[in-house]
């Protein structure tokens, strides 16, 4: 296992900046937010010119990009294009993990087993291994059927994210059962009235984490995905988190 940060760590910084500012924290690995609405590249610009995306996502600094961060918002069957191209992108820059959420809570069971078929296939032919998002509001916030969608999509893994699992309704639960299935982890500290919080103020156990990671014998990123909060040195949090999970490796 190793340490990474994702570039949604300094949002609301230009791409170039961002990632400048993480190599300074010492951060060697980091995961790019290709996001419609707030990221730093968008799918659509993949989809329009991808040899500029290509470059851009090779002109990263000192860092090594290690996933993206997929959230597409076209229609049918753009969205699935779109996708496409992203997939493309991850093959040319030799990334071999990309993430997407699940759809809304509410959405049929059948249309979301659809959509992730449809998915995963499209990034199996690239190569890309896909992480569905745990996240609270989303079909996966209930670890049972985050299970299941993976159980009845060949080759969809888990991007585990345990503050949805201390934050959201499921909260308390046990995570090892998920651990078999997930291919990536975002972290960051999290109270049961809190989604984020300061470094050591809140609940996640990291150590027992990375034990039961150990035992399944994932062997890629730990993504630290602190948002900047006001009045909070954002440097110091980011260089706290890093030193806190090296520090349990």
């Amino acid at each position: 296992m190793f340490v990474a940060a994702t570039s949604a760590c300094f949002a609301h910084l230009p791409l170039e900046t961002a990632l400048a500012r993480l190599a300074d924290l010492e951060y060697s690995w980091v995961e790019l937010m290709i996001h419609e609405s707030e990221g730093h590249l968008k799918p659509s610009q993949v989809y329009a010119n991808l040899e500029e995306a290509i470059r851009i996502c090779r002109s990263t600094h000192r860092l090594t990009p290690i996933a993206y961060s997929v959230d597409i918002e076209a229609p049918e069957p753009l969205y699935y294009e779109q996708f496409a191209a992203c997939c493309r992108l991850a093959k040319a820059t030799k990334v071999v993990t990309i993430t997407i959420r699940a759809s809304e809570l509410g959405t049929p069971f059948n249309a979301e087993i659809e959509r992730l078929r449809k998915m995963a296939l499209i990034a199996a032919s690239e190569g890309v291994v896909l992480g569905l998002h745990t996240e609270v509001g989303r079909m996966t916030q209930d670890p049972a059927t985050a299970m299941v969608l993976c159980d009845q999509v060949k080759g969809l893994c888990l991007t585990l994210d345990p503050s949805h699992y201390i934050y959201g309704a499921s909260r308390g639960v046990n995570l090892e059962p998920l651990i078999k299935y997930t291919c990536h982890v975002r972290l960051r500290d999290t109270r049961k009235d809190k989604l984020q919080v300061r470094v050591g103020q809140g609940e996640v156990e990291y150590g027992k984490l990375i034990t039961l990671l150990q035992k399944y014998n994932y062997n890629r990123a730990l993504c630290v995905d602190i948002r900047p909060m006001p009045d909070v040195d954002q440097n110091a949090e980011l260089r706290k988190m890093r030193l806190l999970l090296e520090s349990l490796l």
